[in-house]
């Protein structure tokens, strides 16, 4: 199998662990493990201190399976598939559900798995490219158009990533009754869910809109435990869960031991935890808030309605005068450690970076972008 190399999982290989403020994650800061324990209730905290390091389910854990359940209306913890993160899972369904001679719509720029996977299967894939003027909102209408007889698949991030975009109520209502209509599943990725400013705003999950809806969940983006590597798919469409869990008998198995229980201590505590990501979102939107009005010269933004990642225009004025994200980028990390995303790295050129908001150094990062904007 030849699949194209996965430029922002590169990027940040390179990246990452090396600069001093990582103004681009797209995750929040992780929750401290010693705070996670505490927050653990009778059976939980003897689940993890008689746990033993041996195979797991390869469903999931029963405990688990059933707190994922919890996060929608109508789903039942058989209805709840466990992976590795949820990259596993992406690759897992994608893999089963398309092949040669299918359809698949896909909204961009977002990760490049959600589309990738689909071509290696076979799958020929149209993006539905979200646009800055339109205030990166999703366009029912051009995704109608671009529905075809051979459509087995909408792939919808929501919020999304890189934008911060989140379909209003009547908007999902109306994606939804198009799937209906044309027979094509519905697959939600929902990693930010949860994550909204006003819970008002709050979408009916994929899973629970529709039949064949298919919700993709992680306790990496909301919940603030990338570390764990627990993901999910959650479906009425039982016979596809077993397809994927066929399938995922070829890659990892079965969860690890460890972060299934401290997944399921946080999946109980989703309360407290969330609290404490929302919380970290909403003072440091306030310091972006400030930068935007107060700093036009370095950047624009369409404010995301939701989740902890945004995808600004750099303004490139002045000194910057022929640079592009990329340039900028390269300069700003060399001179402060302060690292952006570029948008070259979701295949899409120009002066958009995406801007993550869901680490406690955002003000000490945002300092060193201002200095280096000063010059």
């Amino acid at each position: 199998m030849k699949i194209a190399d996965f430029e922002l999982e590169r990027y940040f290989a390179r990246w990452e662990f090396a600069v001093r403020h990582l103004l681009c994650a797209s995750d929040l800061e992780g929750y401290p493990m010693a705070a996670l324990l505490e927050l653990a209730d009778d059976e939980t905290r003897g689940l993890w201190h008689d746990l033993r390091l041996g195979y797991t389910e390869s469903s999931g854990h029963p405990l688990l399976r059933a707190a994922i359940a919890g996060l929608y209306e109508t789903v039942d913890p058989d209805e709840v598939l466990v992976f590795s993160g949820a990259e596993e899972a992406i690759y897992c369904l994608l893999s089963v559900a398309v092949g040669a001679g299918d359809h698949v719509i896909v909204t961009w720029p977002g990760y490049q798995s959600l589309y990738e996977v689909a071509r290696v299967a076979g799958a020929d894939v149209s993006l539905h490219e979200l646009r800055q003027a339109d205030g990166w909102a999703l366009d029912v209408d051009r995704i109608r158009a671009a529905v075809r007889p051979t459509t087995r698949l909408i792939v919808v991030n929501a919020p999304h990533n890189p934008t911060g975009m989140l379909p209003s109520h009547a908007e999902w209502r109306t994606l939804t009754e198009l799937c209906a209509e044309a027979g094509v599943t519905l697959f939600a990725d929902e990693v930010y869910r949860f994550l909204e400013y006003d819970d008002a705003d709050r979408l009916p999950a994929g899973a629970d809109a529709l039949p064949a809806g298919i919700s993709l969940g992680v306790m990496s983006k909301s919940f603030a435990m990338a570390g764990l590597r627990i993901g999910w798919l959650a479906t009425h469409d039982r016979a596809l869960l077993e397809r994927c869990a066929s399938f995922k008998d070829y890659t990892t198995i079965c969860p690890s031991a460890p972060a299934e229980i401290l997944s399921l201590i946080g999946l109980r505590a989703r309360t407290s935890v969330l609290e404490r990501s929302r919380a970290i979102i909403s003072t440091n939107l306030a310091v972006l808030d400030r930068l935007v009005a107060e700093r036009p010269e370095i950047l624009t933004w369409v404010r995301p309605r939701a989740g902890s990642v945004a995808y600004p225009e750099l303004t490139l004025a002045g000194r910057f005068t022929g640079w592009d994200a990329d340039r900028f980028a390269a300069e700003l990390v060399e001179a402060e450690g302060v690292l952006l995303l570029p948008g070259s790295r979701f295949g899409q050129p120009g002066n958009h970076v995406r801007l993550g908001f869901g680490r406690l150094d955002l003000p000490e990062a945002v300092a060193g972008l201002e200095r280096f904007a000063a010059g």
